[in-house]
């Protein structure tokens, strides 16, 4: 429920009252202490909450814009490898949920002539050449 109240951008009383409920109301669906009646999801539907999705988590197709329609469609036609894939693909795109860098404290000596290629992000001090004693 919150996922959908903040799709259409309320805050927890404002989408509240779409169907006539008072915001400590909104706070126990939220936190999953109790769950709303039909009376409110019918008045709240009217409104434009996709009350599919509240219910089951899955968006209803009648509330996906026309592109994400189409990337719904898309998605089924692919195998399951294509699937993982776009998923992976999507993952990696969004930023809000990037993963955290893992602090590691290792170093690593090598002696002699030695080239070397760096694959992934840096998120640690890196010494190029080699450091004074």
């Amino acid at each position: 429920m919150k996922a959908e109240r903040e799709r259409l951008g309320l805050n927890q009383a404002e989408f509240a009252a779409l169907g006539g409920a008072s915001k400590r109301s909104q706070v126990d669906w939220e936190q999953g202490k109790l769950v709303p009646n039909a009376e409110f999801l019918a008045q709240v539907a009217g409104q434009g909450v996709d009350v599919q999705f509240v219910l089951t988590g899955i968006a209803s197709s009648n509330t996906l814009s026309p592109e994400e329609n189409e990337l719904v469609i898309s998605y089924r036609k692919l195998d399951v490898r294509g699937k993982a894939r776009l998923l992976g693909l999507a993952d990696g795109m969004n930023e809000a949920e990037a993963p955290k860098a893992v602090q590691r404290n290792q170093e690593i000596n090598f002696h002699g002539r030695v080239g070397h290629q760096v694959i992934g992000d840096i998120n640690a001090p890196v010494y190029v050449g080699h450091k004074k004693k």
